[in-house]
């Protein structure tokens, strides 16, 4: 058994998993669990530099979290980023800060690793479902496609520039955003998508992660709060997909906060996260989504005891 610390730090939150880790057994007994909405891709976009608001938001919950960590005797640790550290000019800052502060160095994870450390994290656990499997991950800056199999093989991967985040930015200015704005924004995913090397028409089945897809469980499946264990491997119809995303899209910023499985920090830009979902759905066969709440975070976990956890075919 191997006590272990992953963090993941995306676009737009910062997430923080502690994990006793059985690798003969293949199982995970989960001690901590812990998110916080950062932004740190905030206008990175735009300007091409993580902000300095942005960047002291980030060390202030690594130093919470690092309390939390110095609690449990953790035996390995790793700290991963992803979009936002990408593509940001100044991101030797963000590593600076960081390793100061947890004592590792952060990865900054190409595209391609996030998908192959994302489709690990959310492959695990599932039960038996048709090959292959699209495994798509919604971040703030990127979308992720990973098409491979239960055993780990991936067969295709690719990570499009497009995210809940990003796209909020650059379309959907008005609250709530224009007919126009939200026709801008799906050209735009489909033009990313109409280039992305993964067909999600090729997917037997497909296996949506990550905050945005999480959050738009709980509101098909009409929670009156967030509870992971109803939403983890929850199935749901492409068509309810786009009938809440549809709604959402069509309220205010306020209106959102106050649904009662909304985090806040999300509010302003699930509904650019929804319309990528809407957009790869239609783009596959199948007639349903399963939801799980294992991702990229338990990817990073497993990794530190199981390194060819993803290995490519």
């Amino acid at each position: 058994m191997t006590r272990v610390a992953a963090f993941d730090c995306g676009t737009n939150s910062l997430r923080l998993l502690i994990a006793d880790l059985d690798v003969e057994a293949g199982t995970s007994t989960e001690l901590v669990r812990e998110l916080r909405i950062v932004r740190l891709g905030q206008g990175v976009d735009r300007t091409g530099r993580i902000a300095d608001a942005s960047l002291q938001r980030v060390f202030s919950a690594v130093e919470e979290y690092m309390e939390i960590v110095l609690e449990h005797d953790v035996q390995a640790t790793r700290f991963c980023a992803t979009s936002a550290a990408r593509d940001a000019e100044n991101a030797e800052e963000f590593i600076a800060g960081v390793r100061e502060r947890v004592g590792v160095p952060p990865e900054v994870l190409d595209g391609l690793e996030e998908a192959r450390v994302s489709f690990a994290g959310a492959t695990r656990d599932l039960p038996p479902m048709p090959e292959p499997l699209l495994v798509l991950d919604i971040g703030g800056g990127s979308t992720e496609l990973i098409l491979g199999n239960e055993d780990g093989t991936i067969v295709a991967r690719d990570s499009l520039d497009i995210g809940s985040v990003r796209l909020n930015e650059r379309h959907l200015a008005d609250d709530p955003p224009s007919k126009d704005q939200v026709r801008a924004a799906v050209e735009d995913i489909d033009t990313a998508l109409d280039g992305c090397s993964v067909d999600p028409a090729d997917a037997g089945a497909v296996i949506g992660v990550a905050g945005t897809v999480t959050t738009l469980a709980a509101g098909v499946l009409d929670l009156g709060t967030y509870d992971r264990t109803l939403i983890h491997h929850s199935v749901l119809r492409p068509d309810a997909v786009q009938g809440l995303v549809t709604r959402l899209l069509s309220m205010m910023i306020e209106q959102r906060k106050a649904l009662p499985y909304m985090h806040p920090g999300r509010a302003d830009v699930i509904g650019a996260g929804g319309l990528i979902l809407d957009r790869v759905l239609k783009r596959t066969t199948v007639n349903s989504l399963l939801v799980s709440e294992h991702d990229i975070l338990d990817g990073i976990a497993w990794s530190l005891v199981s390194p060819s956890d993803g290995k490519e075919s």
